[in-house]
């Protein structure tokens, strides 16, 4: 018993980090606890200080803040963990939204993790998953890949490289690049059904959605839908029914025997490169 009390006070003594999710537009988007941790917290780890200096004035929150932002971010590492083994707790903000989610602060838990510091999120908003939330675009599977390069063919590579993908899609983009990148898009991947959501939670927030086409002729003629922030939703490829050979189908059969329809369906799309649930529909048919 003597060495778990040793171990749970030391432990004890440790600092922790919190990520600490803040409004991406709505000022009055943050929670209690994250007002409550900003407060305790002995540090403030801020992307910019002088921007998040509002949000800390707005709350009555007066604790220290030091910069961290992509260029300083691996310096800063060793002063934090020396912070965190004193004891202390430091908080870490993006300028919006929840950190690391094309923010800094990667390098930085992820040295941490490895020295077994502690981590603990406190989340909130976070620009991708409300805009997810009333895109109207399936969202049993998405996946987000950042900002979308600068340069016109930048753009277009990405899009042909994901033309295959049938998760719904997102991105970021910026107001200077958004009609561009509309164009680019329809241009690579046809007429599909996209969502544009600007400025979220903001004053000025609207959200578009129709057909690339459609998409491309409203931002081109309303200079106001080419200002703010953007996060840009794609629906995923057509999910076509492939037809099955009859070396997969007697594979299918052999496994049935021996296993059920789910994990069936997983191995024989190990061996075939046929997606699971095409395999796993196949299989439920021939119960019928």
């Amino acid at each position: 018993m003597a060495n778990f009390a040793q171990t749970d006070t030391a432990s004890a003594q440790l600092g922790t980090l919190f990520v600490v999710a803040t409004p991406i537009g709505n000022i009055e988007d943050i929670s209690a606890r994250a007002i409550r941790t900003l407060k305790d917290a002995d540090l403030i780890c801020a992307e910019d200080t002088r921007h998040s200096q509002r949000l800390m004035q707005h709350y009555q929150i007066e604790t220290p803040m030091m910069s961290l932002h992509e260029h300083n971010e691996v310096a800063r590492i060793e002063q934090i963990a020396q912070r965190l083994q004193q004891g202390q707790s430091i908080a870490l903000i993006s300028d919006a939204g929840t950190p690391l989610i094309s923010d800094p602060g990667f390098k930085l838990v992820r040295e941490l993790r490895q020295q077994d510091c502690r981590i603990s999120p406190i989340p909130g908003p976070s620009a991708i998953i409300t805009a997810l939330s009333v895109a109207g675009l399936a969202t049993d599977s998405f996946s987000f890949w950042g900002f979308l390069p600068s340069k016109s063919s930048g753009r277009k590579q990405v899009f042909n490289d994901l033309s295959k993908h049938c998760e719904t899609l997102v991105f970021y983009e910026s107001s200077h690049r958004i009609l561009d990148c509309l164009k680019d898009l329809f241009e690579v991947l046809g007429d599909r059904e996209l969502v544009i959501a600007r400025e979220l939670t903001k004053t000025f927030e609207t959200i578009l959605s129709g057909k690339a086409s459609d998409l491309v002729s409203k931002v081109e003629t309303d200079l106001d839908q080419q200002k703010g922030e953007f996060v840009l939703m794609m629906s995923g490829a057509e999910d076509k029914v492939i037809e099955m050979d009859l070396a997969t189908e007697k594979l299918m059969t052999a496994l049935l025997e021996e296993l059920p329809p789910n994990k069936a369906a997983k191995i024989a799309a190990q061996v075939s490169g046929l997606k699971k649930k095409v395999l796993y529909q196949w299989a439920l048919d021939q119960k019928e």
